[in-house]
């Protein structure tokens, strides 16, 4: 037998065994119907397909299920009871926030006075337009104008307070700077001291102009400016026609409030808290502290007028059209000193155009757009000068941020820490906010101040110096004895100590 004989008979048989009967009995030679062929694999799986809906609820209603059901739900129960209790707790022994006084534009930041137009800007009211991305960057809310009315010296009937002298510029000029400004988050404050080129402001009586004073005021501000300011406010303030005045600025249909501004100069603490409260005025320029005056004078007259809760009505301002520039003034300091002082005290600070990058009274306001060309052909003296101007203005603009984002700074407490014949130096703090050190020096010689508050941590960090050889940027100094150098000053600051 062949090969091929002998596979063919292993499939015959193969075949043969396919057909067996399913009952398993022997065939007796014939085929059977109901023969099927039948494979079962080598490896079978069997799938668990778990138990049906029947078997489910027969299980689901024995004793163990039903109490091991029960147990898991009072777990649960419990312990989210037990995490609201705890959130209950966490809540009422946590310090709660103070809160936070009412805040307008004005208290927002810092006040820029542009008192001559034209010495500002050579296209006047619109070269005022032109340099509000600069007024902008240096973080001012409010821009207070002029005067920009006509009117000669001296001659109340040629005073005209709702007309703009051409030299300056027109009425649609300004009304596009204030479209302009309101859209960049700037007011504008319309100053309209009546004569301000006369040596009398109020022509020596004030109520011969308080009814056109009354008409002016309805008009600008139908026009959209956000305020107006008058010097020598208590002239004003003390005629029978003052009350009908400050009611046009009493607003509640919920609109932007506009503000009613004044300064004064001469007068004591005690008559400034008077006419503040008496005028109802929503910010005063007090001419106040003077760097002349002792330092000791200075701490007084500052508590005295923040004990008078009158910290929201309150201007800083040392320079401005009668005062000068800042770094005019005299005793002589650094004007980054007054910087300092004006942005840090508990009020508004309000800055004259040119103070930002310490011009003299006698220097030209253009030269503030000079510093950022870099003239190849410019001496080395007009270099040095360029770049201590620019140190300045970036000195401004710091502390402008630090104002305008810090609670402490914004509307936080005063408390004084030490005063001499030539220092300063007070703290700001709110709440749980970060806490701010101020010191100031401007006397001849070195002061170390010992300084004791039961808030104060043994280092401070430094956040604006004009020594910036021995009190670094960013560097950490011992508070309890603070050494400062001659017309030095500094601001400090460290974290809520809860």
């Amino acid at each position: 037998m062949n090969k091929e004989e002998d596979m063919k008979d292993v499939e015959l048989n193969e075949m043969d065994q396919e057909k067996q009967p399913m009952t398993g009995e022997t065939p007796t030679g014939t085929e059977k119907n109901g023969c099927v062929k039948v494979k079962v694999p080598e490896d079978t799986e069997v799938k668990f397909t778990g138990l049906s809906k029947e078997e489910l609820m027969k299980v689901a209603g024995t004793t163990g299920w039903v109490r091991t059901r029960w147990a898991l739900l009072v777990l649960f129960w419990l312990g989210w009871v037990g995490m609201l209790a705890g959130a209950i707790v966490i809540i009422v022994q946590a310090p709660r926030c103070k809160p936070i006084p009412e805040m307008n534009w004005w208290n927002e930041g810092l006040l820029y006075q542009i008192s001559d137009v034209s010495a500002f800007s050579d296209n006047g009211l619109k070269g005022v337009e032109e340099k509000l991305d600069y007024l902008s960057q240096i973080k001012v809310k409010g821009l207070v104008l002029g005067p920009i009315h006509t009117v000669q010296a001296g001659q109340s009937s040629t005073l005209e307070l709702t007309s703009i002298n051409p030299e300056f510029g027109s009425e649609s000029q300004l009304i596009s700077l204030l479209d302009r400004a309101h859209r960049k988050g700037i007011s504008i404050v319309l100053d309209l001291t009546p004569d301000y080129e006369g040596v009398s402001a109020w022509f020596n009586s004030a109520a011969t102009v308080a009814e056109r004073l009354k008409e002016a005021c309805v008009y600008w501000l139908s026009k959209g400016v956000d305020g107006i300011f008058l010097s020598h406010l208590n002239d004003i303030a003390n005629t029978e026609a003052w009350p009908s005045i400050q009611s046009i600025f009493n607003r509640t249909d919920g609109t932007k409030k506009t503000a009613l501004m004044g300064s004064v100069t001469g007068l004591s603490v005690d008559d400034i808290s008077v006419l503040l409260n008496r005028s109802g005025v929503d910010l005063l320029l007090t001419g106040l502290p003077d760097p002349a005056e002792s330092g000791v004078k200075q701490a007084q007259e500052i508590q005295m007028l923040y004990s008078g809760h009158l910290q929201m009505s309150l201007g800083w301002s040392l320079s401005g059209r009668t005062l000068g520039s800042l770094a005019s003034r005299t005793p002589a300091v650094p004007v980054k000193l007054f910087h300092t002082l004006l942005f840090t005290l508990p009020g508004t600070p309000v800055f004259n155009a040119g103070d930002e990058v310490g011009l003299k009274a006698e220097e030209k306001l253009e030269a503030m757009w000079d510093l950022e060309s870099k003239a190849e052909d410019a001496n080395t003296t007009a270099k040095t000068v360029q770049e201590e101007r620019t140190a300045v203005r970036d000195f401004f603009k710091a502390l402008s941020d630090l104002k305008g984002k810090e609670r402490s700074l914004l509307h936080g407490e005063y408390d004084n820490l030490y005063s001499s014949p030539t220092s300063l130096a007070f703290l700001r703090l709110w709440d749980q906010s970060e806490r701010f050190l101020v010191a100031l020096n401007w006397g001849n010689d070195s002061v170390t101040m010992m300084l004791t508050n039961s808030d104060l941590p043994a280092e401070a960090r430094v956040r604006a110096t004009t020594d910036a050889e021995n009190l670094a940027v960013d560097s950490k100094v011992s508070v309890e004895k603070l050494e400062l150098g001659p017309k030095q000053a500094v601001l400090l600051s460290y974290p809520f100590p809860g």
